[in-house]
């Protein structure tokens, strides 16, 4: 999970439990009653990941068995998708944000927490026809008109396919392909709490298509350049650990910088996975890692093994996510941000 933006007004009430069925069927109802010639935009949050681009070009491709022809699907920022996902069906469905269809009938966001997840594109909200916002944060803002975010789901695929499902939409190998990627990223592999029951029934009606789940783990997981690999290991070892933070849990934290991303010749989108290689330390709870996108700016991302709430500590620091998986920007040198934290996480714990 990339690290959510500022959360502003968090859902309240029911919204925080999940979608009603009023919001159901406003949902198939702004999709149902499109004209023939409608123009779709589906807009995923900035520096996606599997999840993100995963649940929209799912989406997309259901939408598209389904007749609607105008479609496009983008992401703010550069449109560069990272390696582990250029093999996704429906990546024709693509399109550069500068290309995206300035007022479409029908906006659709995917994964996004809030509105400055989605940069440039934001202005969609205000010049769609309809909007609709198909999300998994419990820090999820509400914005937009039409609202899917369940923060009890796993992934926002999960709402995507429940959502193609009410549409009468079949799974086909495509889809279930583009929808078990993001189920896996953002459970880990089944790993992570969020794996309930639900989620195995789901991957069991998208491996029910034929998709063949060991292709596709190596290809997102098991899979990464050279010099990705001398990458991880320069900063794994500049790990730190602080037995004292968080109250004696343990906070186990790194950076990478951009120097480092250029001197191994990698992009970004490596860096993704490497919170995971970090969060194993026996020692701590908490998990952080600090990658570096400007002069004083971070992403950082924080994983929690359960005693500490690291949603509590992003929304602190302007950004959001979940219990165990969150994230901010931080601004500053990197031993300001990480002071930042420290003092956030006492009060994080989850039994306080």
């Amino acid at each position: 999970m990339t690290a959510p933006g500022a959360a502003g007004g968090l859902l309240s009430g029911s919204a925080s439990t999940g979608p009603t069925e009023d919001d159901w069927a406003a949902a198939v109802a702004a999709v149902r009653r499109l004209p023939a010639d409608a123009r779709v935009l589906l807009i995923c949050h900035v520096n996606p990941d599997g999840d993100a681009l995963g649940s929209m070009l799912g989406f997309g491709l259901g939408l598209r068995r389904s007749g609607v022809r105008r479609l496009q699907a983008t992401f703010p920022g550069p449109p560069e998708v990272p390696e582990p996902f250029r093999w996704l069906p429906g990546l024709d469905l693509l399109v550069p944000a500068v290309e995206a269809y300035p007022d479409p009938d029908l906006v659709v966001c995917f994964d996004a927490a809030s509105e400055s997840r989605l940069g440039e594109l934001v202005d969609r909200l205000d010049t769609a026809g309809e909007a609709l916002v198909l999300d998994h944060h419990a820090s999820n803002t509400g914005f937009g008109r039409i609202h899917l975010v369940d923060p009890r789901a796993a992934a926002t695929s999960v709402v995507a396919e429940e959502l193609l499902a009410r549409l009468d939409v079949p799974l086909d190998a495509d889809t279930a392909t583009c929808l078990y990627v993001a189920l896996t990223t953002d459970t880990g592999s089944f790993r992570f709490e969020a794996t309930t029951p639900a989620v195995h029934q789901l991957a069991a009606r998208l491996l029910a298509t034929g998709i063949r789940p060991g292709d596709i783990s190596r290809r997102v997981f098991d899979t990464r350049p050279f010099g990705a690999v001398r990458l991880f290991g320069e900063v794994l070892g500049r790990a730190r650990l602080d037995r004292a933070a968080a109250a004696g849990r343990g906070l186990v934290w790194t950076y990478a910088t951009l120097d480092d991303l250029a001197r191994h010749e990698q992009q970004p989108y490596v860096l993704e996975s490497l919170i995971d290689s970090v969060r194993c330390t026996a020692e701590a709870d908490v998990a952080c890692v600090l990658k570096q996108v400007g002069v004083d700016e971070w992403a950082v991302s924080m994983r929690s093994k359960g005693a500490v709430d690291v949603s509590r500590v992003a929304i602190a620091l302007g950004g959001g996510g979940h219990r165990f998986a969150a994230g901010f920007t931080g601004r500053g040198g990197a031993q300001e941000v990480l002071g930042r934290i420290r003092a956030e996480l006492d009060g994080a714990l989850t039994g306080s």
